[in-house]
């Protein structure tokens, strides 16, 4: 087995380590950084918040994971018994949850604003891969060009119907995945729970980071953009506020040991994007940056900022192991 995961998403979290203090004043008592680290759809998650009293806290922070199970029950491509995966099984869904709806709806808009250059439908082809490199014999030049060819035409955003709360694929053989959109999504949802507890400053990152507020001492979140060749380390950095950055490179997963074959798909010809090449795209929500990231990865350089404003997003930035290669403002 030649499949590399090192992180789903590019971004690492700047907090104690790169100086961010343990204790703040706040009013009159201190308010202590109390934190919780896991994993959301198989991504590195966190949660970040200031509050003088630690247990009430805690009780929050359980209250978001209670959220963030009850989503992955619906978003999970891995559980056998998510609502996705049922969806893919049968090839539809009656009674479908809520937060599909919305999130698929949210998505299909995506890939038609992006010419299908972002396809939730991609699936088939992904799974290809997998098995490919995950099988006994590889072959080191990847999947057949028939097997890919077969594959990459059960893709097609247009072929999601949606008809209240039924989804249904009208093409068999078709499969949907979330991973790119539901950590953003669940992000919102969570960081919607925490401020619903009272917490206005805090930072949660359920695979794509979002900050709320400043800092109790009014400063901003600094959020590190990481290398493709070493994500443990940063090429730039940004101050957030009120922000999400959500970031796409195709080192975040490698099917093959020479990084010839990452994880991102284009929807459109079934070739994987450069291990080497990164974006991160900030918006004002989760759910606008996830998903935006991988479209403007895949889209073509003169789409770009006009993808960009018509999606939501306000900045991009491209970045290679030498640094930011470019920037994009909405």
């Amino acid at each position: 087995m030649t499949v590399t995961v090192t992180r789903r998403r590019a971004i690492t979290v700047l907090a104690a380590a790169a100086g961010l203090p343990l204790l703040l004043k706040a009013g009159n008592a201190q308010a202590r950084l109390v934190r919780w680290e896991g994993t959301t759809l198989g991504a590195p998650s966190t949660i970040q918040l200031y509050h003088h009293d630690e247990a009430k806290a805690r009780a929050a922070i359980d209250a978001g994971l209670a959220e963030l199970a009850r989503l992955e029950a619906i978003f999970s491509v891995y559980r056998a018994d998510s609502a996705i995966s049922a969806l893919n099984r049968d090839g539809s869904l009656d009674a479908a949850p809520t937060e599909l709806i919305e999130l698929l709806g949210h998505k299909l808009d995506l890939a038609r604003l992006s010419d299908g250059a972002y396809d939730p439908t991609i699936q088939p082809v992904w799974q290809l891969y997998f098995r490919h490199f995950t099988a006994a014999t590889i072959d080191p030049a990847g999947p057949s060009q028939r097997d890919l060819d077969a594959a990459v035409k059960l893709v097609g955003w247009r072929n999601v119907a949606i008809d209240g709360a039924r989804i249904a694929f009208t093409k068999p053989g078709m499969g949907l995945t979330l991973n790119s959109g539901a950590q953003g999504f669940i992000t919102d949802r969570v960081a919607a729970v925490l401020r619903s507890h009272g917490f206005d400053r805090m930072l949660v990152d359920m695979g794509e980071p979002r900050a709320l507020s400043t800092k109790p001492d009014g400063s901003a979140w600094r959020i590190g953009i990481a290398n493709p060749a070493d994500p443990t380390r940063s090429v730039a950095e940004l101050d957030v506020v009120d922000k999400c950055i959500s970031t796409s490179g195709g080192y975040g997963t490698l099917f093959d040991e020479a990084g010839r074959f990452s994880h991102l798909i284009d929807p459109r010809t079934g070739r994987t994007v450069p291990a080497m090449l990164g974006v991160s795209v900030v918006a004002e929500t989760a759910t606008t940056a996830d998903g935006l990231s991988t479209a403007m990865l895949l889209a073509a350089p003169d789409r770009r900022q006009s993808l960009l404003r018509a999606a939501g997003g306000l900045k991009a930035l491209y970045v290679t192991p030498e640094g930011v290669v470019s920037t994009i403002d909405a």
